[in-house]
């Protein structure tokens, strides 16, 4: 309990590529416990098991690593096989130039480049990876539009993860760019690249300081085959790094919650914070949420998880929550998903 949930625009760009290749995609979220209806709904989330699920699920189906969100498929091993590659090298940067020469050498992959300037280094994803096929409707050149997107954004995230991971620290970033106007979920940017993000840029790029480019690689292969087994998703879960302060409201919370029904309110989370509430509620703001926000989304994300993934009773679920009422527990889930929770747990399996 506890992890964040992932939001519906995601899974369909996930799908994307899927469908642009004609292949049913109710079967496999049948598999992943998503309820085939689901991704139709905006307010709509799912956990990181059902998007675990289903991202392994397309994998088998495309046996394709860009899941048809590429122009061209790229074979299972590929990714692999780079790791491999770059992990004998001196430092960081030798590996990240090697990994980008060994994607060079397949069409259709991601355009990937690493810029150095003025002590700044970037991770760069140039031009679009994916494209349309004649015929397509408008509604699937959206669907492709918004899969080029997301594997644009998956590359930047796997590239930085897989970096921090091969020198065995982590490597913060100073911002992330992408270039294309912020989509529906674009508050969520900032939880997914822990960093400053814009939209609207002149190309898709994540920075750091360029010094972290000298750094010696720590890794050896009977470690690289250990990550391997879990890539690329446990590379693309989202990390709790704990540095912002929305961040250590929620591992406050979440940690009370398992526990108790009953939320600390802003006073107590400020004191343990070792801050006023004033300062707290107006770092927050600076943050873009709020105390209460922060409290739904603890609880929404709770009560996603117990339907989709156990058998406990709706009323128990929201009287582990802290809602005295099982029609409050009701209200609430419909307002955070558009749905109710019986209706949820039925279409998911839960």
């Amino acid at each position: 309990m506890g992890r964040r949930t992932i939001t519906v625009h995601q899974v369909r760009a996930l799908l994307a590529g899927a469908r642009r290749a004609g292949i049913d995609t109710v079967p496999l979220l049948q598999e992943a416990q998503i309820p085939p209806l689901l991704p139709g709904d905006d307010r709509a989330r799912i956990t990181p098991a059902q998007f675990a699920r289903l991202f392994r699920a397309l994998y088998r189906t495309t046996q394709d690593e860009f899941l048809g969100l590429g122009t061209v498929p790229s074979r299972p091993g590929t990714f692999a096989m780079m790791c491999y590659a770059s992990l004998g090298c001196r430092d960081l940067g030798t590996a990240v130039e090697r990994a980008v020469a060994f994607y060079g050498l397949f069409p259709g992959g991601p355009r990937l480049a690493l810029e150095v300037d003025d002590g700044e280094a970037r991770f760069t994803v140039h031009g679009h990876v994916g494209g349309g096929a004649e015929g397509d409707t408008a509604g699937d050149r959206a669907g492709g539009l918004d899969g080029e997107r997301f594997l644009s954004e998956c590359v930047l995230a796997i590239w930085h993860r897989l970096s921090s991971w091969l020198i065995g620290r982590r490597i913060p970033l100073l911002y992330a760019a992408f270039a294309y106007p912020p989509p529906p979920y674009g508050d969520e940017y900032e939880v997914l690249f822990d960093c400053p993000v814009r939209f609207g840029a002149d190309r898709t790029t994540a920075a750091f300081a360029a010094q972290w480019l000298t750094a010696p690689l720590v890794r050896e292969e009977p470690a690289l085959d250990a990550m391997l087994r879990r890539a690329p998703f446990d590379l693309l879960s989202r990390p709790e790094y704990g540095t912002t302060v929305a961040e250590q409201v929620r591992r406050t919370l979440t940690r009370r919650l398992r526990t108790s029904p009953r939320l600390p309110e802003l006073g107590e989370v400020a004191a343990r914070l070792a801050v006023s509430p004033a300062t707290l509620r107006r770092r927050l703001h600076r943050e873009g949420t709020s105390f209460q926000q922060l409290k739904d989304h603890v609880r929404r994300d709770a009560a996603i998880a117990g339907l989709a993934e156990s058998s406990e009773p709706i009323a128990d679920i929201a009287a582990r929550l802290g809602f005295s009422e099982d029609t409050a527990f009701h209200r609430a889930f419909r307002r955070w998903t558009g749905t109710t929770p019986g209706a949820y747990r039925i279409a998911s399996g839960g």
